[in-house]
């Protein structure tokens, strides 16, 4: 079978997972098909793809399930990760010159292997370029640049950066360490010491240095091969890339029949660009030696007892290991753990002074909520969670969210849109990863309580791929009046995002589209809270910043999905599609479907982004409906039921 760089990668995250895979010894130094390779690589496009996906909603505050899987939506997106492949190569020519072989240009990719200790490693190059000033070995993401290029540094005037600069210098489309490249100036924009500590972030393999982590593993298979069969004086004219896609990079709406053609953009971009990982992936060598020892001690015991959870299991993340949910983390509750404090992330204060946080608690046996003892309990919210789950009680502020009811102005727009946060961009004006809306759903309630489920209802769908954008925002600006009223949403920003981004994608509408934006209003304002705003509105701090509402089916969280069953009888359980992500693979697949398969998942998208306006609706009229009950059972402007 081999150990792939894929293999690799997991194998020395833990000794557990090694032997959990009951990895025969036998087979550690068989072959392996380039089919077999490319397709244990899939799930790692898919993950490259969907983390670059929900960065935006995650920096929003919209909590969201990244380990949530959805069996179709791996093929759904192949087609667009191809895509950035193809890019990459056609611009890597461009820039390199010279020979390249990658997959979509020639049968196989090149392929590297050595072996030692009776175990083969192997590796395939996304991109093999030959010109005449060495090879150049170039590791294809379909992630952005962001998190690279936010990479900076500057001098303290006083206790304050006055000005920040990359630690990086674009040069014809690549991106260079500036520490590396001869006589630069680095120390005139920032100490030396702190380019290196942000240059060290490359090093995290389990944060932002995931990516160079992967590439520093191709770097150690492929010298080691030519150190066993090649003179290693050619391994100096190996130079080390990673591709990934330029966030500034806005598409011109150029097309070739309905094939997008992605040239130099107006401002000189290109949609791919490369980063220089050549220092960094010779500093890295030793630390994958040291772990490819650490595998093969791993491989040699095949211990499966019981280890720490940690950084390495990925929780909650895209990538967090298979074994965690059925094996190393199965005794950590589904509702109500340790881990479902809110704001439990900051952690809590020991006896001793120590912080203890995240899957510590769970190391040292605090599993559930109440297993926290209370005198690590110092927040007015943890208290609150605390007693809501221990006294079967809810927490109602009720003075605070009538006072939110009072701001609203109606009619008030329930609105929500569904996206498609494409790799590449498809539309003029959009860019890597824009969350480009294909459909909304629109109840309007005129009067308080006011609102019926279907003739108060718009909704609008794209039945293709092809553009439609322009006919939505005239939808839109049909049926919601900029001048007056109510932009209502859950996670707000996320819709005031979209209609900015199409008042300036398409500046005729963009008076009226940004009359709306300054309408919006947040549900969570009223059920969890908004400092902010209440401050304003006459609320001391610590009661402004405390949550409005708690119940304990809410287990620390405030997402939809679980506030609408504490409103609420409405479920998503017997819908055809059940969330977002369901919604996206369906809209990817319509080309691939029939005629009666897109009639019945076009109405299933209907339905479902109809029922989260609806549950808007029930959830704020249960509000209503709690405040006017508590009004009159109680003189409490703070109460517990």
């Amino acid at each position: 079978m081999a150990i792939t760089k894929t293999d690799f990668i997991e194998y020395t995250k833990c000794k557990r997972y090694v032997a959990l895979e009951e990895i025969k010894k036998e087979k550690l130094d068989a072959d392996i098909s380039y089919q077999t390779y490319k397709t244990q690589e899939k799930q790692e496009y898919l993950n490259e793809m969907l983390e670059s996906m929900y960065e935006e909603n995650e920096e929003s505050g919209e909590e969201v399930d990244l380990v949530e899987k959805v069996d179709r939506q791996l093929e759904a997106m192949m087609d667009y990760y191809k895509l950035v492949e193809i890019e990459a190569g056609r611009i890597s020519e461009e820039i390199f010159g010279g020979k390249s072989i990658y997959a979509e240009k020639t049968k196989d990719q090149e392929c590297f292997d050595f072996s030692m200790n009776g175990i083969r490693y192997l590796c395939y190059v996304d991109i093999y370029n030959e010109n005449e000033n060495g090879i150049n070995i170039i590791e294809v993401k379909a992630t952005t640049n962001n998190k690279y290029r936010n990479l900076k540094a500057g001098h303290k005037i006083g206790r304050k950066v006055e000005e920040y600069y990359s630690i990086w210098e674009r040069i014809n489309n690549i991106s260079y360490l500036k520490g590396e490249l001869k006589d630069y100036p680095l120390e005139q924009e920032m100490p030396r010491e702190e380019y290196e500590k942000q240059r060290d972030k490359l090093f995290d393999r389990y944060r932002l240095g995931k990516y160079v982590h992967d590439l520093a593993i191709q770097r150690y298979f492929i010298e080691h091969e030519f150190e066993s069969t090649h003179t290693t004086e050619k391994l100096k004219n190996f130079h080390y890339y990673l591709a990934v896609l330029n966030a500034d990079y806005i598409f011109d709406g150029t097309y070739d029949g309905k094939k997008p053609v992605y040239h130099t953009s107006d401002t000189n971009e290109e949609l791919i660009t490369f980063y220089d990982m050549t220092e960094v992936t010779r500093d890295y060598q030793k630390i994958i030696d040291t772990e490819r020892v650490q595998l093969e001690h791993y491989l040699n015991e095949l211990d499966a007892s019981s280890v720490d959870l940690g950084i390495s299991c990925c929780y909650k993340q895209r990538g967090e290991c298979k074994y965690f949910a059925p094996i190393c983390g199965k005794s950590i509750p589904k509702k109500n753990s340790s881990l479902n404090y809110i704001y439990g992330g900051h952690g809590f204060k020991k006896a001793d002074g120590t912080t203890i946080k995240g899957l510590e608690l769970i190391n040292e046996g605090y599993i559930n909520m109440l297993d926290v003892p209370e005198e690590w309990i110092t927040k007015k919210y943890h208290e609150v969670q605390r007693d809501c789950l221990r006294f079967d009680r809810q927490y109602i502020d009720v003075e605070k969210i009538a006072v939110g009811l009072k701001q609203l102005e109606y009619p008030i727009y329930h609105l929500d849109f569904e996206t498609m946060p494409c790799p590449v961009p498809r539309f003029k004006g959009e860019w890597p990863y824009i969350q480009s809306p294909f459909e909304f759903s629109l109840h309007i309630e005129r009067t308080p309580g006011v609102c019926d489920k279907e003739k108060d209802n718009i909704v609008f769908l794209a039945k293709t791929h092809e553009d439609e954008r322009e006919d939505m925002i005239k939808l839109m600006l049909q049926y919601m009046n900029p001048n007056e009223g109510t932009l209502f949403a859950q996670n707000v920003s996320f819709e005031k995002g979209r209609i900015k981004e199409m008042a300036n994608i398409f500046p005729e509408y963009k008076t009226d589209l940004m009359k709306l934006y300054n309408r919006g209003f947040d549900l969570l304002w009223l059920v969890k809270t908004n400092t902010k705003m209440y401050e304003e509105l006459g609320f001391d701090k610590e009661r402004a910043g405390m949550f409005n509402f708690y119940d304990k089916r809410l287990s620390g969280s405030f997402s939809i999905k679980k506030t609408l069953p504490v409103f609420s009888n409405l479920s998503y359980d017997n819908l055809v599609v059940k969330n977002g992500t369901e919604a996206i693979v369906e809209y990817a697949n319509y080309d691939k479907m029939s005629k009666e398969e897109f009639d019945l998942k076009y109405e299933a998208l209907r339905i479902y982004c109809q029922q989260d306006t609806w549950a808007m609706v029930e959830i704020l009229n249960a509000l209503r409906n709690v405040v006017k009950d508590m009004s009159k059972n109680s003189e409490k402007d703070v109460t517990f039921t």
